[in-house]
């Protein structure tokens, strides 16, 4: 039916010595390294609470994002995403990841009403990274838009 491989003890070494090598490189590949890549002192944290979810990035001062969340990434669902308790989760969250890093301080730019801007800043700061200051950045509009036009009857 079909040809059998003859197959001697040279080539059983070869080929065992080969699978050792790439289970080697495939180990060096998946193991991931405990100690961060850079080392950033300071950073930019940007809390966006809104009435739904609460949103958290941190950043370096030359605006380059280094780890985000949210209160739906963590599992909250639905009407738990805006409430103090996930924004809080939020903020230690990102606290624990900036701590890792080295960061020692970080300036704060919030955006939006939501009830989450002070418990994810809290959180935040009880891993012991002194905030230097605090920007609120809220959009207020203006004017608004433009009324309707009276309707004709």
């Amino acid at each position: 039916m079909g040809k059998t491989k003859i197959t001697t003890e040279k080539n059983n070494e070869e080929i065992g010595a080969k699978a050792e090598i790439r289970s080697a490189e495939n180990e060096a590949k998946k193991a991931p390294s405990k100690t961060p890549k850079k080392k950033v002192i300071s950073g930019i944290l940007h809390v966006e609470a809104t009435f739904n979810n609460t949103k958290v990035l941190f950043g370096d001062k030359l605006g380059n994002t280094l780890f985000w969340s949210s209160a739906g990434s963590l599992g909250f669902r639905g009407a738990k995403k805006g409430t103090p308790f996930a924004a809080s989760k939020v903020g230690d969250a990102i606290g624990s990841k900036a701590s890792v890093l080295g960061v020692k301080d970080a300036d704060v730019v919030v955006l939006g009403v939501g009830s989450g801007r002070e418990p994810a800043i809290r959180s935040f700061m009880a891993h012991g990274i002194e905030i230097t200051s605090i920007l609120d950045a809220t959009p207020v509009p203006h004017n608004g838009p433009k009324a309707k036009k009276p309707r004709r009857v």
